[in-house]
């Protein structure tokens, strides 16, 4: 068993990542700059979005926290967004889900210019990544493509089985997984909470993508031999081991599994860091206008 080791990988990208922006800087005369909207109180969104203007600063980006009370409007929310999509200053613009009962969700992804979505969730993105077209990818499945290609994962001719559809990763990873690309070329099903015979369907996967949402949902039963195993669940509950309170565990019952995987990501320390790469690359991409011209 080897580790899909997620600080590995994000430390080396976040260097290249770095050099580019630097030069992009001299260039353009700014930094990319991105800015992340955040609704309500939510401890873990608060901590999502503060690690990602942290990641921001590290590699040289510009970037902005717009925080809102519980109570902003849906109306004020959109006037926001529409103010930011036109100031050409700003490159990429992210609303932190999930957002107050009484704002739509689906309005706001819509909302926001797909030249600066790059969360990767504008229906025009995803379409256009379904067709293999220049696009954002959504961060968490990009984030994953970049780790599989740092290790040289062949993943042609293999059977990805996808655990979760949810649009943000399961549903666009099996489109990914599937396309004419490396990595890619796979042939994908895609499973959820009502596939009947989850179990023999994970079973006969060379590549197990779980991402839905339940801890250790995998078992030990249900990973075949050799499997590379790719745990996108972050699930948080309290805990006295910890100095924060709370401890993390995965979609994947890790001491199970990892005996038998031939490649593993853990929780935490794999796929979470690297969707803020992928949120990264995306920024910059936006900033030098090569997915979408300026």
């Amino acid at each position: 068993m080897k580790l899909l080791d997620g600080k590995e990988v994000s430390a080396k990208l976040k260097e290249d990542i770095k050099r580019e922006a630097a030069e992009l800087t001299a260039t353009l005369g700014r930094k990319p700059h991105l800015v992340a909207i955040l609704v309500g109180n939510d401890g873990g969104s608060e901590t999502y979005v503060a690690s990602k203007m942290r990641n921001c600063e590290q590699v040289g980006f510009d970037s902005t926290n717009l925080h809102y009370e519980e109570d902003i409007t849906e109306e004020a929310l959109l006037a926001k967004i529409a103010e930011i999509n036109q100031d050409e200053n700003i490159d990429g613009l992210i609303v932190q889900l999930p957002l107050p009962k009484h704002i739509d969700p689906e309005k706001v992804t819509e909302a926001i210019d797909y030249k600066k979505d790059v969360d990767g969730f504008h229906p025009i993105n995803l379409g256009r990544m379904q067709r293999n077209l220049p696009c954002f990818i959504p961060a968490t499945p990009y984030g994953i493509l970049l780790m599989l290609d740092h290790y040289g994962i062949d993943t042609a001719g293999k059977k990805a089985v996808v655990v979760g559809r949810s649009n943000i990763v399961g549903s666009p990873m099996s489109i990914l997984l599937a396309r004419n690309s490396q990595p890619g070329n796979c042939t994908v099903t895609l499973t959820h909470s009502r596939t009947k015979n989850l179990q023999e369907e994970v079973l006969q996967a060379d590549i197990v993508v779980a991402a839905i949402g339940k801890k250790n949902f995998v078992t030990g039963d249900m990973v075949k031999e050799g499997a590379i195993v790719i745990d996108v669940g972050i699930n948080r509950e309290t805990s006295t081991e910890t100095k924060s309170g709370f401890k993390l565990y995965g979609d994947v019952d890790f001491e199970a599994v990892a005996p038998k995987a031939s490649w593993i990501t853990p929780v935490p320390g794999g796929v979470g860091l690297m969707t803020i790469i992928g949120l990264l690359k995306n920024t910059l991409e936006a900033a030098k206008g090569t997915v979408y011209s300026k």
